[in-house]
């Protein structure tokens, strides 16, 4: 299997350059993955489309404002540091330029937080060991932007437009985009209805977003992200399972958590990390059907829908999409794929 295989063509003003002033205002696409049907309709009337009984699985990640400048100790030019993801205070960190960053460089980002370099991976990334004086939570807040994906050129307003008004857990570098759809009064509507929402902690690294750059599907290799399942979610999940009822994730970072942690059968509560990577031929033993947006060419977001219906199906969807002018990637419409 071919990553080219995965391409699709795509006007570039299509690509949403901020969000809707209503979240719930967006387009949804709704998708058959066995026959491949298509409807159109608008994520407003998504409660028409579950039914009572239904679990509904939210990723409860809440993103950092991980995009941070600062200079080395004897220089003032500034280095751009986006942090990925951490053990205690060491960072994993892409930097632009990264030859400006060598180890045992120090960094400056203010006077109450400085770091040194003190690894470099093999795909160039940086490990930077951070010193703060105070909450470095805190100081994040003031320092940092958002770190919006590239293809977003336009600057956000308001930071909380990239959350989801359910986030939680500060930890990662990009939204659960799919949930940026639901508002705090369609997820009262849908508990009204009997829709259980059980939520899933998945903290969103960059390495999801990546595009693949091997020919071969297979020979490509993810980035690992860090997963907690609570004990009740976990008997929720498992319960309306056994009872015959469906499993509705919300957007790719949800599925990759569920499909990670289950045991081949029944989904098994903790914390660990994953590395999971979906594409066709992959064989689902959770979730029953997906909530999410459209995703880059050749990615391995598309992949993973992709392996939830199949390429032809999935490519065809693309293209109506396109034909009908939906707003695609981070702050664009959905998909109801079920």
């Amino acid at each position: 299997m071919k990553t080219s295989d995965f391409n699709y063509y795509l006007p570039k003003e299509l690509i949403a350059q901020h969000p809707l002033e209503d979240r719930t205002n967006s387009r949804l696409l709704k998708l058959n993955r066995e026959n491949g049907n298509i409807e159109h309709d608008h994520f407003y009337n998504i409660i028409d489309e579950l039914n009572s009984g239904d679990v509904l699985v939210i990723n409860n990640t809440r993103v950092i404002p991980a995009r941070i400048y600062g200079h080395r100790k004897d220089k003032e030019e500034l280095i751009e540091f986006l942090l990925l993801n951490h053990k205690n205070d060491t960072w994993e960190c892409l930097v632009k330029p990264g030859k400006k960053a060598k180890i045992g460089t120090e960094i400056i980002f203010s006077d109450k937080l400085k770091g040194e370099i003190v690894n470099i991976s093999e795909d160039g990334n940086r490990f930077i060991k951070l010193e703060y004086e105070g909450i470095f939570e805190n100081i994040l807040d003031k320092l940092g932007e958002m770190p919006l994906p590239p293809y977003i050129t336009e600057r956000l307003e308001d930071k909380d437009r990239y959350q989801t008004v359910y986030s939680k857990y500060n930890g990662s570098s990009a939204a659960p985009t799919a949930g940026l759809h639901f508002t705090k009064k369609l997820l009262e509507k849908l508990k009204e209805k009997g829709i259980e929402i059980v939520e899933v902690t998945l903290h969103v690294g960059l390495g999801t977003f990546r595009p693949v750059k091997v020919d071969n599907v297979d020979e490509h290799k993810m980035h690992s992200e860090h997963y907690v399942v609570t004990k009740e979610a976990a008997e929720k999940i498992n319960n309306a399972k056994k009872e015959g009822r469906r499993i509705i994730a919300v957007g790719t970072t949800s599925i990759r958590t569920l499909e990670s942690a289950c045991d081949g059968e029944m989904l098994v509560s903790g914390s660990g990390d994953t590395d999971i990577f979906i594409y066709p031929g992959y064989e689902f033993k959770i979730v029953d059907a997906l909530i999410t947006n459209f995703h880059l060419p050749e990615s391995t977001l598309i992949m993973l829908v992709a392996a939830f219906t199949s390429k032809e199906i999935i490519l065809n969807a693309y293209k109506e999409a396109v034909k009908e002018k939906y707003r695609f990637f981070s702050f664009g419409d959905a998909m109801f794929i079920r």
